[in-house]
């Protein structure tokens, strides 16, 4: 009888063998994947081969990169690592990219910096860019291009049948449309090709006060969002660590120059002195630096929701209480691009703001019951982007019934046997 060890070429790790426990957590230390193996796939062909192997044993494959996402749904399955999958090349005259599932969104950064350009990176140097893309992807200078899913022009995947295909909008739209944006429940993505967008200046940075100063800086930041051209994005950050005192941020990107910047966020002049301002001319590298997320694993709980407002009602009931025990709570600005048609089971992202709620679980109950108790004081939309579902939410929670009722046509279409299961699945 076949085993995984030799089907496979690339690593694999067992219960009860040296490494097992370390290899098959997630990035949240909070959640559990009690999985049956973990293996590190050697490349693609490697994949294909699990896949076959997989199949043939009736098991299923659960893959992520580096864990990001995890939602402790992995029970029973083959944990599938694509950290080997690294190539990247970039073509700067075509502005395109081919990037690996295992590439990080920081090293694609750092690649393309040299050229004027940028992907369309989040907060974190970290995360996949595979991994942000298949969950559609909130970006820093998304509202200026969209989602970015919206960048992606090809998949290179494995089917559940094992063959290696090289998936674009003219060769499978509808699996091509599933995978901008509703996870890897339909087939492993080994790489993907994606637009570059012009970035020859970029200014950012964060300016940080003491809590005090709360409702000053949010009265600027409703001011600049206000009028805020699509090139500008600045998200509001409430921040009480243990040991500390409250204080509060704002987080800015422009996608152009200086002289520019500081005149649209020319309201932060206004405010009290800050305890530090780290704005300043950057290469797209570094923009990881902003807000300093951590770069190794650590226990979280979560919450996502999609304000439709932020008048100062709404203001206001967000600063009526301390934050604690939440570590932080931020308000991102939206709009601009994230309004326009997007051909993703997200479509088009019309609410202005999202709140993210985050706190250390060192009492669940309480981090999650303040969650709920901003949530329900604000106005929100009822839905929330994929890529910040938490691990007690579902698909439901993302997409509206009739998306769901397609994607769940096109996973039976692609994989009936539910070989793949994703961090939210849809069987």
């Amino acid at each position: 009888m076949s085993t995984i060890q030799n089907s496979v070429r690339g690593q694999v790790w067992l219960p009860g063998q040296p490494g097992f426990d370390e290899v098959r957590r997630p990035w949240n230390l909070a959640i559990e994947q009690p999985v049956m193996a973990v293996v590190e796939a050697a490349d693609a062909d490697d994949v294909a081969a699990l896949v076959r192997f997989a199949r043939d044993a009736n098991l299923s494959i659960a893959t992520q990169p580096n864990g990001h996402g995890a939602t402790g749904r992995a029970d029973g399955t083959i944990l599938l690592r694509t950290r080997k999958l690294d190539s990247l090349h970039v073509d700067p005259g075509a502005r395109r990219a081919r990037v690996g599932a295992g590439v990080p969104s920081g090293r694609l950064q750092a690649a393309v910096a040299p050229h004027g350009l940028t992907a369309l990176p989040g907060s974190s140097p970290v995360v996949s860019v595979t991994g942000v893309a298949l969950g559609g992807g909130l970006s820093w200078f998304g509202r200026a291009h969209g989602w970015v899913a919206d960048s992606v022009t090809a998949f290179d995947v494995v089917d559940a049948d094992g063959r290696q295909r090289h998936v674009t909008a003219d060769t499978d739209p509808d699996l091509f449309w599933a995978l901008r944006g509703a996870g890897g429940d339909f087939a492993i993505v080994t790489a993907l090709e994606l637009a570059l967008h012009p970035a020859p200046h970029l200014y950012g940075g964060r300016v940080l006060w003491t809590g005090d100063h709360a409702p000053a800086v949010m009265d600027v930041f409703r001011e600049i969002t206000a009028t805020a051209p699509n090139e500008l994005t600045v998200w509001l950050d409430l921040l009480h660590f243990p040991g500390a005192d409250p204080m509060v941020a704002l987080d800015a990107t422009y996608l152009g120059a200086e002289r520019d910047a500081r005149e649209l966020l020319a309201p932060l002049d206004r405010l009290p002195q800050p305890l530090s301002d780290s704005r300043r001319i950057m290469p797209v590298s570094e923009l990881g630096s902003i807000t300093s997320e951590p770069t190794d694993p650590s226990p979280g709980l979560s919450r996502g929701e999609l304000l439709t407002e932020l008048t100062d009602t709404t203001a206001k009931a967000l600063l009526a209480d301390p934050i604690a025990p939440l570590l932080s709570v931020q308000v991102r600005h939206l709009g601009g691009a994230f309004t326009q048609p997007s051909d993703s089971p997200h479509g088009p992202l019309t609410e202005p703001y999202m709140l993210y709620l985050f706190g250390i679980p060192t009492d669940p109950a309480a981090v999650t019951a303040k969650q709920q108790a901003l949530a329900e004081a604000l106005p929100t939309s009822g839905r929330k982007p994929f890529t910040f579902l938490n691990p007690g939410e579902t698909v439901a929670d993302a997409f509206a019934p009739e998306v769901i009722t397609r994607l769940r046509d096109i996973k039976h279409g692609n994989d009936p046997e539910n070989l793949f299961r994703s961090n939210f699945p849809l069987a």
